[in-house]
């Protein structure tokens, strides 16, 4: 049981609407999957059934009259929920995506008595059902909609049951909190979300729980396709937790250093870069340049970094060649021609060359300007007896004084 202390100093960063399953035990009906992001930097896949939702909005309206409009109908603030059809079907539940995302976003901006109050807290907090499946062999396995990574969820983009990526376990882990999901080496789980931390939540026949991604691999391949290529450009990022390096690849870093990411890794390791070094740091622990200040973490409520799969012992992989992966000295050495290139003026900008001090007196000395085009020569204009002479005859005629 959450103590009171322990809800009033917890608050909700954001929350994202995955998508939803369509379940059939005990009957059909259909759940929807938001990713909860809490303040002390966890993160919590929960499912919750659209008269859920309803109900806790409800309480909610309840809770506080004078903010749901119940007094003054102007002086509403707490948003306002569509309420449930007497049968939903799979149209309606891909249609109420958005309106859910924007009634969520709205909820988490209301005042802190409502947006962190223990009804709203315990409501998005991980249920023993959230973490595991019907187990009922003779049960039809659940059919998942995603909404896409473009935040495109209408009806127009989701057509069909989405075949979620699978993927097996190279090593035995085992779960260190009960959001986590233990795998033997093997084990073939589905993977429903795969977070920037390096943490995935994955689902297996009869239970679901995050594990590291540094333990999995594709079935069809040991390279990660969704692994996005280097920008030598760099991201800028802000160190929010600091970190001690502790293999020779990895950089140490302190919190409120700035820094650049040059190479995003879905095993949440981040090639980042400082000055002109490079090397491996958890991505959680950085957050975007700009944004606001994330809390301090908590001691004991969040996961630490993903182990690194370099570090995983008795690795067992079924593909003959082992990942790619770029050596810190390659990403250094590409990570300094792309300063040198950019530090460069472009093709309109001024060629480099000596100081104005080295040059020679012929290269020093003002250039002349060049001289004008010379233009040709305007004929004189021709005298009226000769305009008269050439003209025709009606403008003779016209000209001719009047008798």
């Amino acid at each position: 049981m959450t103590s009171m202390e322990d809800t009033a100093n917890t608050a909700i960063r954001h929350i994202a609407v995955l998508g939803f399953e369509k379940r059939f035990v005990p009957s059909q009906h259909y759940v929807y999957m938001f990713l909860v992001k809490w303040q002390d930097l966890s993160e919590k896949v929960v499912y919750r059934r659209f008269t859920e939702i309803y109900e806790f909005h409800k309480m909610l309206k309840e809770m506080f009259p004078i903010e749901a409009g119940d007094i003054n109908p102007e002086s509403r603030v707490i948003p306002h929920l569509q309420a449930p059809r007497w049968f939903d079907g799979q149209r309606a539940a891909e249609n109420r995506q958005g309106a859910l995302s924007e009634y969520l976003h709205a909820l988490l901006g209301l005042p802190v008595k409502i947006s962190r109050c223990p009804h709203v807290l315990s409501f998005f907090r991980v249920r023993p059902d959230d973490l595991k499946l019907p187990t009922d062999s003779q049960a039809k396995k659940p059919e998942t909609y995603l909404i896409p990574k473009d935040g495109q969820g209408s009806a127009a983009h989701i057509t069909g049951p989405l075949i979620l990526q699978s993927y097996r376990a190279i090593a035995t882990y085992e779960k260190s909190s009960p959001s986590e999901m233990a795998v033997a080496t093997g084990d073939v789980v589905d993977v429903v979300e795969k977070s920037e931390s390096g943490w995935w939540f994955c689902q297996t026949k009869a239970t679901r729980g995050w594990v590291p991604a540094s333990f999995l691999e594709p079935l069809d391949s040991p390279d990660e396709a969704e692994d996005p290529e280097p920008n030598y450009a760099g991201e800028p990022y802000v160190v929010i937790k600091g970190y001690a390096a502790v293999e020779e690849d990895e950089v140490s870093l302190s919190e409120g250093d700035a820094i650049e990411v040059i190479h995003k890794l879905l095993d949440g390791w981040w090639v980042v870069r400082k000055e002109d070094a490079t090397g491996y740091f958890p991505s959680m622990y950085l957050q975007k340049a700009g944004q606001a200040p994330a809390p301090a973490p908590r001691p004991g409520r969040v996961r630490g970094a993903p182990p690194r799969r370099s570090t995983i012992r008795n690795a067992q992989s079924i593909h003959q060649r082992s990942r790619k992966r770029l050596s810190q000295e390659a990403y250094r050495r590409n990570s300094v021609r792309f300063l040198q290139q950019r530090r460069r003026p472009g093709p309109g900008g001024p060629a480099p060359g000596p100081a104005p001090s080295a040059r020679s007196p012929q290269q020093a000395a003002p250039q002349t300007p060049p001289r004008p085009k010379p233009q040709p020569a305007v004929p004189p204009r021709p005298s009226a007896e000769l305009i008269l002479h050439r003209c025709s005859e009606s403008t003779k005629r016209k000209l001719a004084p009047a008798t």
